[in-house]
């Protein structure tokens, strides 16, 4: 019943999958917390442009990020992002598109964190003579990260998923495989339980694990 699966790279294609997600995923929180510092800052233009981007990427639907990063920056403006060769090009505009789309939502987690923290505990930071940079990276965000683990958990498990759409500009991985299985072979059924298993088995253990660690470092209020 699975002879055919030998004509397959299946692990090949779920550890793409993998690395587009962990890639994407350092990428989004790195770039999700600065926009969550500047959507809470006293700057109003960079609060305006933490609020502008937020609204704006997150009504646009992830296929146009991915395909404009591909079309629009790989071959109108020949943007490859250092990459050698189109398959590792199109693997890194694919990850920046990702990390684009999920930034957002990381930083209203991340938002939703800040706003858990006491404001009297950034009063007091203030009051003994810390800079607005240190109070949120020293006292704010340590406290927020805690509270927004189970958010970015969901964040984190979306991300996993939203890693097929990578497959419309090329990307080997997971979806894409099932796209030439499915053209090839006639056992759809077999062929979409395998996908689906494969990603229930990447996402329901990091659900789990996380999960656990949410409620784990939760702070107690």
């Amino acid at each position: 019943m699975f002879d055919f699966l030998d004509d397959y790279d299946v692990l090949g294609a779920f550890w793409t999958t993998v690395q587009l997600t962990l890639l994407s995923a350092v990428g989004s929180l790195v770039w999700g917390t600065l926009l969550a510092a500047m959507r809470v800052g006293p700057v109003p233009l960079m609060r305006g442009f933490g609020t502008a981007y937020v609204n704006i990427v997150r009504n646009i639907p992830l296929t146009v990020i991915i395909l404009f990063a591909s079309l629009g920056l790989k071959d109108t403006l020949s943007i490859s992002l250092g990459a050698s060769d189109v398959d590792t090009a199109t693997f890194r505009l694919a990850v920046l598109g990702l990390v684009v789309y999920t930034a957002a939502f990381v930083c209203e987690a991340i938002r939703a964190g800040i706003n858990t923290v006491p404001v009297g505990q950034a009063e007091a930071a203030r009051a003994i003579g810390l800079t607005f940079n240190q109070v949120l990276f020293l006292v704010v965000l340590p406290q927020a990260f805690r509270a927004a683990v189970l958010p970015l958990t969901n964040v984190l498990i979306a991300l996993t998923k939203n890693t097929t759409v990578a497959a419309a500009i090329g990307v080997a991985e997971a979806a894409l495989l099932m796209k030439n299985m499915v053209e090839k072979e006639a056992q759809l059924l077999l062929i979409s339980a395998i996908i689906a298993f494969g990603f229930c088995l990447l996402t329901l253990p990091t659900g789990l694990i996380l999960g656990r660690v949410g409620k784990k470092v939760a702070v107690k209020r």
